[in-house]
């Protein structure tokens, strides 16, 4: 009787206790977790907006780590510069001229969000996403770095030429606006890098113990979306009826500007052999920071368009790992 009792419990203590077992099975479940990580960050933003405000000053310092973590896998000799850069700079400067210059006798409000949507920069987050597609995160990294500084430069011009064109008075000298802008993208995007390069090269160890965590960026970029989408609710929340179809008609323009660039950042990608990396450079935009451009310098409306973008290039991005995810699953299984 002792004999026939002794291997059942043993059995069922092992199967409990294995630590292959529950690591198979977390693995399991993060991989199956992954693909809905980006709705349900969004759909948490929209039921928790009216909480987003206590936690908002965070955004900064979330996509700060969010980014060190990324860089830390690219090394100074990975930045390359070619006509990659420069086709999808063209793209997203003269594309934005274009669009608003072709929109305006139609309407200044939503020629001016589909301007916004088009100028604004890469996603501080876009290697983080570019990394789980299986593209390169340095080609994204590069073109993020020199679309956040063409926008540094350019965007206060552009501004204050869109803020004479369409009537606002919410505009600034071309110094300020510099300075302003300069002081708010550049330490986003340099910093992380000037961090990752200096524990490369002052302390390896730690530079290694995260570059091995890179898993980590996604998780933490799930969490800033949610601020992010809840900052945006609670805007919408606030605007009057009355504007009711203006918001509708800058949602989908926004829509399409996003559809167009993820479009054309696939073609110029694939000419250069990376049509992830492409897509994800011209689609995937700074739209907390095209929000606080839109606030600051053109109608406040406007930063309708940008909002809505949160939702159209995370939709978009949310389909695209599911269907990555699903192809690894089943390459696997074969």
């Amino acid at each position: 009787m002792r004999s026939n009792g002794t291997p059942s419990c043993s059995t069922s203590h092992n199967v409990f206790t294995n630590p292959s077992f529950n690591t198979m099975s977390l693995s399991e479940l993060r991989m199956r977790l992954k693909p809905w990580m980006l709705p349900i960050a969004m759909f948490l933003g929209i039921v928790l907006h009216n909480y987003i405000g206590y936690v908002a000053f965070l955004s900064k310092y979330i996509i700060f780590v969010m980014l060190l973590i990324t860089y830390t896998r690219i090394k100074i000799s990975d930045f390359h510069i070619g006509g990659y850069v420069w086709w999808l700079l063209a793209v997203q400067i003269f594309g934005a001229i274009g669009a608003y210059l072709i929109i305006k006798p139609f309407n200044e409000l939503i020629a001016q969000g589909v301007f916004i949507c088009i100028i604004c920069p890469t996603a501080t987050a876009a290697p983080v996403i570019t990394s789980m597609l299986g593209g390169s995160i340095s080609k994204v990294a590069t073109y993020s770095l020199f679309s956040n500084v063409a926008v540094a430069f350019l965007a206060p011009l552009l501004l204050s030429w869109l803020g004479q064109e369409g009537g606002t008075h919410n505009t600034a000298t071309f110094a300020v606006s510099l300075y302003e802008i300069s002081l708010t993208v550049l330490p986003m995007i340099l910093g992380p890098l000037v961090v990752a390069f200096m524990m490369e090269r002052y302390a390896p160890k730690a530079h290694k113990a995260i570059s091995t965590h890179q898993g980590l960026s996604f998780y933490i970029w799930a969490f800033a979306l949610i601020i992010v989408v809840g900052n945006s609710v609670s805007f919408l929340l606030k605007e009057p009826a009355s504007m009711i179809p203006v918001i509708i008609l800058l949602a989908i323009a926004s829509m399409l500007a996003c559809i167009a660039q993820f479009a054309a950042g696939r073609v110029i990608g694939g000419r250069y052999g990376d049509k992830i990396s492409g897509a994800q450079s011209l689609g995937q935009k700074n739209t907390v920071l095209a929000i606080w451009l839109a606030l600051s310098y053109l109608n406040p409306i406007v930063s309708i368009a940008p909002a809505a973008y949160v939702a159209w290039h995370n939709t978009i991005n949310s389909w695209q790992i599911y269907r990555h995810e699903k192809d690894r699953a089943s390459q696997h299984r074969q």
